[in-house]
């Protein structure tokens, strides 16, 4: 077994000669890890931002079971396409602008929370058609170029009718503003966007599957054992790890990326320095991902 540090990735080599607390702090920040479904997402996202206008614009729906990293790859994308401010004009420049979908689907708050997310004054009080119009006008003065709302799937949480508004705002967005929509969410935002067949038409849909026993698996496994700041080698690709692996999380990115955080700290804590097979425990899951521990609860007792 390897105790040099070759197994890392050389940005993570000096990580891993830091203190045990260090490590472990460390392993618990939020990061990303590039995979290539979620680098394709992105430059899917991409190519809207740079369409050129058009009378009917082109739109995207990512979907995927929860923790499948859609949030995560809105997220990377934002980073990337910050605000500008222009020193010549003495203005902000924003091409994308990005909203979570209210809890309670009112068209209202969707406006509102759009003005929030273009850093806009919201009015108070007033018709849904004060931040309507004020959405119009602070778009175009930013140079507005693409919107994103995740957790479409929750319009189903209204009735009828506010779906219908809703949905009539989307469309409304895209004709008025001549700006693609990226919408993100669970399987259901198919069955949200589909109640209106002209809007349904004009999105493209960029499936996020959970992970399989396949080589695009492996490389994420991979991609996991060179940025984990241990000493040792972990053998996180071999056949018996990714069964493993698969069998603790029902192949969800969000639960994989946790186990394998958890078990990189207790390796850390427990001086071995690197996770092995009998280190992949259900203890493990228990412990750091308690959805899973209490649906295995729920089916032993059914």
């Amino acid at each position: 077994m390897s105790t040099d540090l070759d197994h890392l990735s050389p940005q993570f080599r000096l990580i891993a000669l830091k203190p045990s607390e260090e490590r472990i702090n460390w392993i618990q920040q939020d990061r990303w890890i590039s995979y290539p479904r979620a680098e394709k997402a992105l430059t899917s996202i991409n190519e809207l931002l740079d369409c050129p206008t058009r009378t009917r614009m082109p739109c995207l729906l990512i979907t995927g079971a929860p923790g499948m990293g859609k949030t995560h790859i809105i997220e990377r994308f934002v980073r990337t396409h910050p605000a500008e401010f222009d020193e010549k004009a003495g203005t902000t420049r924003r091409r994308v602008t990005a909203l979570q979908m209210p809890p309670e689907p009112v068209e209202k708050e969707f406006y509102e929370e759009l003005l929030l997310s273009m850093d806009a004054v919201v009015p108070a009080g007033g018709s849904v058609a004060t931040p309507r119009a004020r959405t119009r006008t602070f778009a175009k003065q930013l140079g507005l170029r693409l919107i994103i709302i995740d957790e479409i799937h929750a319009m189903l949480a209204g009735t009828f009718r506010q779906q219908r508004i809703l949905l009539n705002s989307l469309r409304f967005l895209a004709n008025d503003l001549h700006l693609p929509l990226v919408c993100a969410g669970t399987h259901e935002a198919h069955q949200a966007l589909l109640t209106d067949q002209q809007l349904a038409e004009r999105f493209a849909v960029f499936e996020l599957p959970k992970w399989k026993d396949e080589d695009a698996f492996v490389q994420l496994l991979n991609t996991f054992a060179s940025l984990l700041p241990l000493r040792r080698s972990s053998e996180l690709g071999s056949p018996k790890i990714r069964q493993r692996v698969l069998a603790l999380t029902e192949g969800v990115t969000v639960r994989i990326c946790r186990v394998l955080e958890a078990a990189a700290i207790a390796a850390i804590a427990h001086g071995t320095e690197e996770i092995t097979l009998d280190s992949l425990s259900d203890d493990l899951v228990a412990r750091s991902l308690v959805s899973i521990s209490d649906r295995r609860r729920r089916r032993g007792a059914a």
